[in-house]
């Protein structure tokens, strides 16, 4: 049997930006703060599906409503969404994935949502598994005083105020196999208590077969990022659009992909 190789390195897209500052800062917690966490294991011959899907509007105004100018004054605004569609049908299927969001300011070292999967799929005869997953963050916000936001006070020294922004982070991936062991993470985090932890999404994705025996089928994994920035309290100084998209089809001996985005202030 042909085996094809087919390996992407990681890709890390880094928003760390000198000179002036050129960040999200992220987005406090409402005062009351809510977890939802779900584990799910299958085991099973024949068909199984899963079908996730989360929108989340944050902001800290006291409303999400936005004025006849638009965003009102020091007021920053998120939106969050992942969604995940999987159905293996006529086939051995193991599937098992733990799921959560959780609403509260977080630290450098974790998140808000975390999506973590493991699938093995076999097919039988004209089994076939599809699964698609994707993660958003959108925000925009207006000029906020950076001593007002930040806890670290060499940042406010720096730089004075926090510029407006407006940045979008897309990634996902989609498979279609008859055979394959698929594992795939997604996380994000937009809500702390001061802007300095950063903003941050990543996404991971790994695809190969049993032993000696190739994935069958294809993959894809992208990440699609439109970054606006001001520049003190001035207009737009930065308009950043990047896409990637990795493909492959026919038997793969591995298909990976890691992708990392990270947007805050400078503290120097």
């Amino acid at each position: 049997m042909k085996t094809i190789g087919f390996v992407v390195i990681a890709m890390a897209m880094l928003i760390a930006l000198t000179g002036m500052a050129m960040a999200d800062p992220g987005v406090n917690q409402t005062p009351e703060t809510q977890g939802i966490s779900t584990a799910t294991t299958v085991q099973a011959v024949g068909t199984v599906t899963e079908t996730d899907s989360m929108v989340w509007q944050l902001t800290n105004a006291p409303t999400l409503a936005k004025n006849s100018a638009g965003l009102i004054s020091n007021q920053v605004q998120y939106v969050s969404s992942y969604t995940e569609n999987t159905i293996a049908d006529q086939g051995l299927v193991s599937y098992a994935k733990t799921m959560s969001v959780d609403t509260a300011n977080k630290v450098g070292n974790q998140y808000n949502v975390k999506a973590n999967k493991i699938v093995e799929f076999v097919g039988l005869d004209t089994g076939r598994m599809i699964s698609d997953e994707s993660l958003l963050l959108d925000g925009a916000g207006n000029n906020q005083t950076t001593s007002d936001i930040m806890l670290c006070p060499f940042a406010a020294a720096a730089y004075t105020t926090f510029p407006a922004f407006c940045n979008i982070i897309e990634v996902g991936s989609g498979v279609d196999v008859t055979l394959a062991s698929l594992t795939t993470s997604a996380d994000e985090r937009h809500v702390m208590a001061t802007a300095d932890p950063a903003v941050a999404v990543d996404y991971n994705i790994k695809m190969t077969g049993f032993g000696d025996i190739p994935a069958m089928g294809s993959a894809m994994a992208y990440i699609n990022a439109h970054i606006q920035e001001g520049r003190g309290t001035g207009a737009k100084a930065e308009d950043l659009v990047y896409s990637e998209v990795s493909t492959a089809a026919g038997e793969i001996s591995l298909f990976q992909k890691a992708i990392s985005y990270q947007s805050g202030m400078r503290r120097y």
